[in-house]
């Protein structure tokens, strides 16, 4: 696992900011130590994130119903937002994009350049079955990198799924049902109480190997760097 990039995200804005709280006096060995452990219970977590040193909140497997609020318009969109355990995850991802039809849009999101400006990336019209194919070629990147989200959208039903950068499963737009019953379908189980380790402080884990794996998923999909994601596309 690589260690060049390590950014805490210390509210669910995902706002980067340097080291603080509970990471901020430790030290390289107990980081380490601490991006080490895999497992809390039965959950197991990707390389791309990490809880507080202090395990504020406990990652555990379960979904719950929530709400986006578009800030200019105050238009609400009913959300489910899930957490699944490492062994699942990317099989569950690519089986909440089915309901959203045959032909998607996709759009990558890349944090890498910690001093820059986020850079979204955005594919019209591909084939879904074209997308798994190309998706489960780069199963690695999209679960251990801290610095890469991916959404697919269907902008006619006005539904989206996102792998965000902290490997949880976002559903977006009504109706809501046939992403339920894919989580439910997958031991993955509603839960009001349930807290994600975003509404606390956590670490994100990257590496230059990552970033040239994702520059390798780009060019797969055929995106332009200089193609501009919709602020709308990616609200969660």
């Amino acid at each position: 696992m690589g260690f060049l990039k390590r950014i805490l995200r210390t509210n669910a804005s995902d706002a980067t900011g340097k080291a603080s709280g509970s990471f901020e006096s430790l030290s390289d060995e107990e980081l380490q130590v601490h991006m080490g452990i895999r497992t809390y219970d039965a959950f197991e977590l990707t390389d791309a994130i990490r809880p507080s040193y202090d395990v504020q909140i406990k990652p555990r497997q379960g979904f719950r119903y929530d709400e986006y609020v578009d800030e200019a318009s105050k238009t609400r969109t009913p959300v489910i937002m899930a957490s699944a355990t490492r062994g699942s995850l990317m099989e569950l991802f690519l089986e909440l994009v089915e309901p959203l039809g045959a032909v998607v849009d996709v759009a990558l999101e890349s944090s890498h350049h910690a001093r820059g400006r986020d850079e979204d990336l955005y594919r019209e019209h591909i084939d879904v079955p074209v997308l798994k194919s190309i998706l489960w070629e780069f199963e690695d990147l999209l679960l251990n990198d801290g610095c890469t989200g991916i959404a697919v959208i269907n902008p006619a039903k006005k539904q989206e799924v996102q792998l965000d950068e902290h490997k949880l499963l976002i559903a977006y737009g009504e109706p809501l049902d046939d992403f339920r019953q894919v989580l439910i379908q997958g031991d993955v189980y509603p839960d009001e109480k349930l807290k994600f380790i975003t509404e606390a402080e956590h670490v994100h884990s990257s590496s230059e190997a990552y970033l040239n794996r994702f520059t390798m998923l780009k060019n797969r999909l055929g995106m332009d760097s200089e193609t501009s994601l919709d602020a709308e596309s990616w609200g969660v």
